[in-house]
């Protein structure tokens, strides 16, 4: 049932993309030729190569490319940053193969034509595939069938901590249904772990998948699953339509960081070491002043009416400026809108005790200390514009941890301090992920994980996704 949705899943996307593919060369011949042509070079062609089969060809090739970048691969499509950057790697390559070959013979195709359709194509293609995302993500919330049904095979505290991280994000779609633990913690009498059932042992595996009716096998550490066991395991799944997948010890790392190589006959993961210098910094301090600087630009009109707001609300400046702790743990001063009374840090000893989160912060959904107008801001996240200066200085980052206060960087410990390693960010995976309704450990694990697999890809990702977190508000009060 799930593989035959999986395939369905695979052929709706493959049409999404020639629904995008077709929207783009259309767009490229009507901007090219059609009523825009005055900007883009002239009317109509001027000879009489058949555009039709130009725009048909295009198309096909595109497709091609997309199959060969593998981005239909059914372990690819669904869940992370890698989707994205193959179907993006595909367009760009076939536009460059296209360029030079143009360069080398004269195609006769007008370039302005190329350019548009690559260009509207790639967005296209990047906003088709987050829309069926989209979509499967909510199926597999509504529906189990669009998840994979998974044995997890291993000791008891794995099982546990395998399980609590695949149902932290159940839109990745793995739903365990049962597990397998070592012969000598077999009962006589019906088991859970959690409410995960015990279905059987490493002896019994195969029973356990046939009984279950699972799809995939999840094996995780255990010092009885010896490297023999594993291969035996492999083979009596063969033949089963049954998938065997491993699950280390080690977690939070991304993909572009993990690379299997075989070694004397062993897979040994290779682990690359996180990036904190380096040409893709560099790219990342230019991208987000440039960024910064064209948003102020734009927002300037907005910025005037919200101070112009905040100072009818009631007396007090229109800008709060708050010492928060940096890279390298350097103090700055972070710019935002005033969105409390003039008088809230006075305020903040007598409602420590009505504090709503777990952690070294102060969170309360009802503050009494913010303002009319602030509750508003705060919102939809308007009371951050000014932390845009902030990024322009070079003290902060458009994606990265949350800037934490100077009392909380006190009390860190060994691992939460990595949190400085790079620039605090505008928004990051806190943001996106819930912002004030998430628990201070799971706040802190996702910092981390950015910290350790930042990437460009991933941070144009991060502030797709912040446009959807603000205007819904989520978790923000």
């Amino acid at each position: 049932m799930v593989r035959a949705r999986q395939r369905a899943y695979v052929r709706a996307v493959f049409l999404v993309d020639i629904a995008m593919i077709t929207l783009a060369v259309l767009g490229g011949y009507f901007v090219r030729f059609g009523g825009l042509s005055e900007q883009f070079g002239g009317g109509a062609p001027r000879d009489s190569r058949p555009y039709a089969l130009i725009m048909v060809g295009l198309g096909l090739v595109w497709l091609v490319s997309l199959k060969l970048m593998r981005s239909y691969d059914p372990r690819l499509l669904g869940y992370g940053v890698d989707e994205y950057r193959r179907v993006a790697a595909a367009t760009i390559r076939l536009a460059g193969a296209i360029a030079i070959v143009g360069y080398v013979v004269d195609l006769g195709v007008a370039r302005w034509f190329l350019v548009l359709s690559f260009a509207l194509g790639l967005v296209g293609l990047v906003v088709g595939r987050y829309g069926a995302r989209k979509w499967l993500h909510h199926a597999r919330k509504r529906d189990g069938a669009w998840s994979r049904q998974v044995l997890v095979v291993g000791d008891a505290v794995h099982i546990n901590e395998l399980v609590a991280t695949l149902r932290r994000e159940p839109y990745a779609g793995y739903h365990v249904v049962g597990a397998c633990i070592p012969d000598a913690l077999i009962a006589p009498v019906p088991q859970r772990l959690g409410d995960v059932p015990v279905v059987g042992s490493f002896r019994t595996v195969l029973e356990a998948v046939e009984s279950t009716g699972v799809d995939t096998v999840a094996v995780t550490t255990s010092g009885e699953l010896t490297a023999i066991r594993l291969r035996r395991l492999g083979w009596q799944l063969e033949g089963t339509g049954v998938d065997m997948v491993l699950a280390p010890a080690l977690t939070d790392v991304a993909g572009p960081r993990i690379h299997t190589r075989p070694v004397a006959g062993l897979p040994l993961i290779h682990v690359e070491a996180p990036e904190f210098r380096g040409g893709r910094k560099l790219v990342k301090g230019f991208f987000d002043r440039a960024f910064a600087l064209v948003a102020l630009t734009l927002a300037l009109p907005l910025l005037v009416a919200i101070a112009i707001a905040i100072k009818l609300d009631g007396r007090g400046p229109v800008f709060f400026r708050q010492i928060r702790v940096g890279m390298s743990g350097k103090e700055f001063g972070v710019f935002k809108f005033r969105t409390m009374v003039v008088n809230a840090e006075e305020v903040l000893a007598q409602l420590k005790a009505r504090n709503e989160t777990d952690g070294l912060m102060f969170k309360m959904r009802d503050d009494p200390r913010v303002t009319r107008v602030g509750r508003f801001l705060r919102r939809y996240s308007l009371d951050e514009l000014p932390q845009l200066v902030n990024v322009l200085l070079g003290q902060m980052s458009l994606v990265g941890p949350r800037p934490p206060l100077p009392r909380e960087v006190a009390r860190y410990d060994g691992d939460v301090a990595r949190r400085l390693l790079v620039k605090p960010g505008i928004t990051g995976l806190w943001q996106v992920s819930g912002r004030s309704d998430l628990s201070w450990e799971d706040g802190i694990r996702l910092d981390l994980y950015y910290v350790e697999n930042w990437s460009l890809t991933a941070d144009l990702a991060i502030l797709w996704k912040t446009l959807g977190a603000v205007i819904a508000s989520r978790g923000a009060y």
